[in-house]
């Protein structure tokens, strides 16, 4: 038995009876795996079943450590990084629906500029499912320039592929940004903030921005960087990367230090400017509980509001579009449009559930067929892109109760 002492937490908010099992898997996090401060909520059928959070408000401040935190309450907020994704691909699958984008008409058609260096045949398809071949910029932007609104849309307009378009995937991990972010506006000319608060947050009652407004900043934890335990001896994980991974992470000229260093040096995440920037790839803030109502709305009605999405529509979003090595991740990875998909890479709740991860932890899925939609957010950031261990025990937990 290890001498080691667990961190006990306080876990705040509610579970339906049932799916205790997820408290309990909640409540381990803190103990065993690292946690600072977090929420999780659960939806099943358009139904609450889950709202749990516990910790500290700030990453870089322990309960019990020499820098005081305010406690993780009921409305706190974080920066999700790539979960952001997914909630950014609702936008051009809600404006297919709706007639206002062919997903399968060349970018250019809506965005002439886009055209140049060989891009005339990137479908919007393409920037979907990660598919384009842009997922660097032979220049980076700096921070101040990747959320300008003007930069980034013009540096990718300019940027030559690495592969013909269509033909392979990688994972686009920050120009994912201004190409989405671009395309709506061009389509629809709002921002595409603008258009998931009035279209999606709003409607839905969601504490959910691609842009957050002043009035909220002090709702939102700070992230930090920390340490992923080991888990125990006897479950035989293996947590470290394979050795070509890791390398391609340390070596800042592959294609893999490339995609996450777009924007050079990296941007302090915890900046009210950042925080403001409407960037899809990275930077969108939610509640656990928005998250999970958000992809609630998905897949069905949700109290009073009838589902986003057209069954055509869900179909769209957990079709597989790229499958196999990512260029990018250097794993084998499963994207839908817009959305990842259920795999060895990204486990989700079933083999038809739809979602995002964020580096380091946020997690944010759908499974239509059991009815549940999943979020989860946090303020420690751990070593990890596509499969925190925190997220997936909560998710264990979540298929043990419905099986």
């Amino acid at each position: 038995m290890s001498g080691k002492r667990e961190s006990v937490v306080d876990v705040q908010g509610t579970v339906e009876d049932g799916f205790e099992p997820v408290r309990d898997a909640f409540a381990a996090n803190f103990a065993r795996r690292g946690e600072r401060g977090a929420a999780v909520a659960v939806y099943r059928h358009g139904h609450k079943v889950v709202d749990l959070w516990g910790g500290t408000k700030d990453g870089d401040a322990a309960a019990d450590g020499p820098v005081a935190s305010a406690p993780w309450e009921a409305g706190t907020s974080q920066l999700i990084r790539s979960a952001s994704k997914g909630i950014a691909a609702i936008v051009p699958l809600l404006l297919h629906q709706r007639g206002q984008l062919d997903l399968d008409a060349p970018v250019g058609t809506y965005w002439p500029e886009f055209k140049a260096a060989g891009k005339e045949r990137v479908l919007v398809r393409h920037l979907l499912s990660h598919r384009a071949g842009l997922p660097v910029l032979d220049t980076p932007l700096t921070p101040a320039q990747a959320i300008d609104g003007v930069s980034g849309p013009a540096a990718v307009a300019a940027q030559a592929p690495l592969w013909e378009p269509g033909t392979d995937h990688g994972y686009h991990a920050q120009t994912y940004s201004w190409l989405i972010g671009e395309l709506v506006l061009r389509v629809t000319g709002r921002t595409i903030g603008s258009w998931i608060a009035e279209e999606i947050s709003g409607p839905l009652g969601l504490d959910l921005w691609l842009g957050l407004p002043e009035a909220a900043q002090s709702r939102v934890g700070r992230l930090a960087s920390v340490e992923t335990p080991p888990p125990p001896a006897s479950t035989g994980l293996r947590v470290r990367p394979k050795r070509t991974v890791a390398d391609a992470y340390a070596d800042p000229d592959s294609l893999t230090s490339r995609s996450f260093a777009a924007i050079s040096p990296a941007p302090d995440e915890n900046a009210p400017a950042y925080r403001a920037a409407e960037l899809p790839a990275s930077a969108g803030i939610a509640t656990a509980r928005s998250l999970a109502r958000c992809y609630a709305a998905l897949i069905g009605a949700v109290d009073e509001h009838p589902r986003l999405f057209a069954p055509a529509t869900l179909t769209l979003a957990r079709t597989e579009e790229s499958a196999g090595p990512d260029r990018t991740l250097l794993v084998n990875t499963r994207f839908g449009l817009g959305f990842m998909l259920h795999g060895p890479a990204s486990p989700l709740l079933a083999p038809g559930s739809f979602g995002h991860p964020g580096r380091g932890g946020a997690l944010a899925c759908a499974d239509p067929e059991s009815g549940i939609a999943f979020g989860y957010i946090t303020n420690g950031m751990q070593k990890n892109v596509t499969a925190d261990p925190r997220a997936q025990a909560l998710l264990r937990a979540v298929s043990h109760v419905v099986g």
